[in-house]
């Protein structure tokens, strides 16, 4: 097999990101407990009353062999005690598999059908988690990223700030259950943070932040007042608006 260089590796994907997709892609991340899950249901909901077609999705996950790395991720050593602890490599490299197959089978799929795919965590979440929080080589991670998702990269990005001493007490209130990353040091996800607003700086004009911290229909006035105004701006002629008679179809099926 032939040995396959950097530069080559570069241009067969920017050879991928040329590729036509009628889609937009946006993305919610922020720290634990930040509120972006609920942000993400509220917006599928406005925007398909605004007539477009809509798929969630979440990381990892939205497949079922990316939810069956899902499950073995953010178990916590008490559903399973025989379980040895994941290193960080390990955790970076099962993270990215599984984002392989999500954008493989769900993602790019719904856009190239024209809708508009809603994440829960995508790319970013890996830099900030396993760069930033658990220290691996950021540069290393985010060629391995580009190999994972064909170069697909986020239209837009919602990054939900809160303090993490925040972010942590709502899970601990609200979560039914505590994931293995809710059991890491206060340090950790304060490095977490760090990265995702490190991040945010870096890419302005993708990577929009929102204060997490109001009342959730506050910070959903926000997010429909910021997607909005980027579909606005955008080239939302590629985005395929669903008809009257799929309208009743769908509510039908409810």
């Amino acid at each position: 097999m032939r040995e396959i260089c950097h530069s080559d590796l570069r241009g067969r994907l920017m050879g991928v990101r040329r590729k036509q997709r009628n889609g937009i892609l946006i993305t919610f991340e922020g720290v634990e407990g930040s509120g972006k899950t609920t942000q993400l249901r509220r917006l599928a909901t406005l925007l398909r009353q605004d007539g477009y077609r809509v798929v969630e999705t979440r990381e990892p996950g939205g497949t079922v062999i990316a939810e069956r790395i899902r499950e073995v991720l953010l178990s916590t050593p008490g559903r399973h005690p025989v379980m040895e602890p994941l290193t960080a490599a390990c955790e970076a490299h099962l993270i990215l598999a599984a984002r392989s197959q999500h954008v493989t089978h769900v993602i790019e799929p719904a856009l190239q059908a024209g809708s508009i795919v809603l994440c829960d965590r995508f790319s970013d979440s890996t830099f900030a988690y396993q760069g930033y929080g658990r220290e691996l080589d950021l540069a290393a991670l985010q060629e391995m990223n580009r190999l994972s998702t064909n170069g697909l990269e986020p239209s837009l990005t919602l990054l939900f700030d809160v303090p993490v001493a925040t972010g942590l007490m709502r899970r601990r209130k609200f979560a039914m259950e505590q994931n293995r990353l809710d059991h890491e040091t206060h340090d950790f996800h304060e490095k977490v943070r760090k990265g995702f607003l490190a991040l945010a700086a870096r890419a302005p004009r993708r990577v929009k932040k929102i204060d997490g911290l109001p009342h959730p229909e506050t910070v959903a006035v926000t997010v429909a007042e910021v997607v909005r105004a980027f579909l606005t701006k955008t080239r939302t002629k590629r985005l395929r608006p669903v008809t009257h008679t799929q309208r009743l179809r769908l509510h039908r099926n409810r």
